[in-house]
This record gives structure tokens, C-alpha cells and sequence, in this order.
């Protein structure tokens, strides 16, 4: 009986979970909202395109729908200041766990793992994302995909951690085009020990996104860690990196020095880095939210173009990348070209990428040595 019983509660549960979260309430709130487009992709020019990244902060949300409105106020701010490209942070949507009932109370206390660990039946945070992942997924996508297409802006939506057939789970950026559509996907490559601990799935390979603003890699958080994700998206002809982040440490300049900043100088290419701040069951995230570039592509040489001075609050980024310019220092500065090393990312932790995005690095180092032994094109 007691089972039985369980199971009705669960079944519950779910259909409580995806009545707050069905598109159709997502469209009918956003509709009342009248929104206009920005009118900022009327116009695209290479030599400026305006990118925004959205600093916010992580907050339970007992309503789906308050969570609707936080991003529509996120997404019109920086339509207002021009933005034809936003950028989300990581771990985004994961504010919908608050619909959750007792969600609040239970993580109120501590760490949400200690909290887990008190009740029967051997819960993990994976499990909790797996049974909200369907009504996760449902809201989240609508929310982007209404509000891209409302606005006519691409949005890259941060990531969400979402199960995949068979209740794999995997840390997914998205990026939104201006008419909805999703343009494309992106499984995180590198895990931090908790998602590892979570039995998160990883990505097999990296993809860049052709779009008219510029070219666009869209690896997540942890990804920027390792100088090898910008050098193979690089070498797959990306012009911008966005990069959702959720960094669970209290904020260093030292550390975060470790992942966009160096990245952007070493591959070369734009960063749009987007993180999520404040305190949320148990972890504490920082935030380094900005838009970086080559340093030869900065007025004061500093590598940033754009960033957020507030590393716990909320607050927005917008900063205009010159696509045009970085493609012709990649044309005529060879100096970066020799710091390629196909052979070590070939030997590096080949199970994350995929052969053939190695074959492309090694083309482009045959090419950069034509270019290099012929003074250049």
C-alpha cells in the first residue's frame, strides 16, 4: 500500500509540475507583455556587433512564471542597449527547482547533498534533476525561443542540466535564433568533481554555429579551463566563444584568470563570458561576467572590452566585438600561428573530441605554415 502510495504522490508531483510549466502559460504571460522588436538585427555590421552577458543571480522560484519574467527583464535591459547577441549564464533554469515542493526548506540549512543524505531511499541531485528535466526543458525552451523571437535577437540561453533518453544526464548550452528556432547544442566537455560525483554524461566534440553576427562556439563553464576547446573551435573558424558560468568559490582575480581572459590571447578569438552569482542550497558562485578580446583588438590593450565590476550582483555587460578586425589579424599576425600543437591536443583526453575536429586543427597548421613561409596573404 505504502508503495502504491508513493507512487500516486510522484505521479502528483509530476503533473502539479508540468501544469506550472506548460508552454502555453509561458506564451499567454509573455503575450500580455506586448513586446516589439528590438530592431537591432535590422542592420548587422562585422565591424560592431553588440553582445550583452548577463550577470544573475541563482534564486529559488516557487512559480515558473517568476521565473519567465526574471528573463524577459534580462533580455529587454539589453535590447534597450543595443544587443543583438545575448548571453545567459550556466546552471540557468536550475531556479526551477524551487517550484519543488519543500525544495526551499529542505536546502535552506545547508548543502543540498547534506540535506539528501538525511532523507530515506538514497536520493541524489542527479535524481532531482532527472524529475524535473521534462518540465525543466519544456519551459525553458519556450521561454528563449518566444522571447529570441519576440525580441528578433539571437540568445544564447546559458545551460541547463537536463536528461537525454535513458536518463543520461548532460549540462546543455543553447543558442536561439531571432526566429526561434534553436541553431544549436552544446554537452559540456569538462565536469567539475560535483557533476562527476552526479554521474553527469560529457559531450564527444565541440560545434561552431555559422550565423550572420559572426561564427560562434558555445562550450560550457569548466571548458574554458583548458586552452585546447578555444584552440580546436578556433581552428573550426569560430570569431566568438560564448561561455555560460556558474564558478562555486569565492571570487579570486587569480583564479578566474585561469579560464576567458588567457583563452581569448591565445587562440585569438572574442569571449562573452556570462555567470551566475549569489547563494543557492549550499553553494556560492561568483561572478567574472564580461567581454573580452585579443589584446591587440582593445583600445588600452587590456584584453577586455566590457565586464562587470560587481562580482556577487546582478548586472549586464555590453560590450561591440569587430569581427571584420579579428579576421584580418588571424589573416596578417602570424605570431599566435606557432603556438599550435595538434599532437599534444591529439594526445590530449581524446575520448572528449572528436577526430575529426582534430583534422581541422591539423589543416589549419598546414595552412598557417603556407602562409607564414609565403610573408603571408
Amino acid at each position: 500500500m505504502s508503495k502504491a502510495i508513493d507512487q500516486l504522490k510522484e505521479r502528483l508531483f509530476r503533473a502539479w509540475l508540468s501544469w506550472q510549466t506548460r508552454p502555453v502559460a509561458v506564451r499567454r504571460y509573455l503575450a500580455k507583455k506586448k513586446i516589439e522588436p528590438g530592431g537591432t538585427l535590422e542592420e548587422i555590421d562585422l565591424e560592431r556587433i553588440r553582445v550583452a552577458a548577463v550577470q544573475m543571480r541563482l534564486q529559488p522560484f516557487k512559480r515558473a512564471l517568476d521565473y519567465v519574467d526574471l528573463i524577459y527583464q534580462h533580455v529587454a535591459r539589453a535590447v534597450a542597449g543595443g544587443a543583438q547577441l545575448i548571453v545567459f549564464p550556466e546552471y540557468n533554469a536550475t531556479h526551477l527547482l524551487g517550484c519543488l515542493p519543500g525544495f526551499e526548506e529542505m536546502a535552506s540549512g545547508g548543502s543540498l547533498e547534506e540535506a539528501l543524505g538525511e532523507m530515506e531511499g538514497n536520493i541524489s541531485p542527479a535524481d532531482i534533476f532527472r524529475f524535473v528535466g521534462p518540465a525543466t526543458k519544456a519551459l525553458y525552451e519556450e521561454t528563449y525561443a518566444y522571447l529570441a523571437r519576440a525580441f528578433d535577437v539571437y540568445i544564447h540561453a546559458g545551460s541547463a542540466v537536463l536528461p537525454v533518453g535513458g536518463g543520461r544526464l548532460y549540462n546543455t548550452a543553447y543558442l536561439f535564433g531571432p526566429d526561434g528556432k534553436v541553431l544549436g547544442r552544446q554537452h559540456k566537455l569538462h565536469l567539475t568533481p560535483d557533476e562527476e560525483s552526479w554521474g553527469m554524461c560529457v559531450a564527444d566534440g565541440v560545434t561552431v554555429i555559422e550565423t550572420p553576427p559572426g561564427n560562434v562556439g558555445i562550450p560550457v563553464c569548466m571548458d574554458i579551463t583548458y586552452f585546447e576547446t578555444f584552440r580546436i573551435l578556433t581552428a573550426l573558424g569560430a570569431d566568438i566563444v560564448l561561455v555560460p558560468s556558474a564558478d562555486n568559490d569565492a571570487f579570486s582575480l587569480w583564479k578566474k584568470m585561469r579560464g576567458i581572459w588567457p583563452r581569448v590571447q591565445e587562440s585569438p578569438v572574442y569571449g562573452v563570458h556570462s555567470c551566475m552569482v549569489g547563494s543557492f542550497a549550499g553553494w556560492e558562485f561568483s561572478g567574472f561576467t564580461g567581454v573580452f578580446a585579443p589584446r591587440v583588438l582593445t583600445p588600452d590593450d587590456s584584453g577586455v572590452l566590457a565586464r562587470v565590476s560587481d562580482t556577487a550582483g546582478e548586472g549586464m555587460a555590453l560590450g561591440d566585438v569587430n569581427v571584420d578586425a579579428l579576421r584580418r589579424y588571424r589573416r596578417h599576425q602570424g605570431d599566435w600561428r606557432g603556438q599550435l600543437n595538434p599532437e599534444l591536443i591529439g594526445a590530449y583526453l581524446p575520448e572528449l573530441y572528436e577526430r575529426k575536429d582534430l583534422r581541422v586543427m591539423e589543416e589549419a597548421m598546414d595552412t598557417d605554415r603556407k602562409v607564414d613561409s609565403s610573408g603571408g596573404s
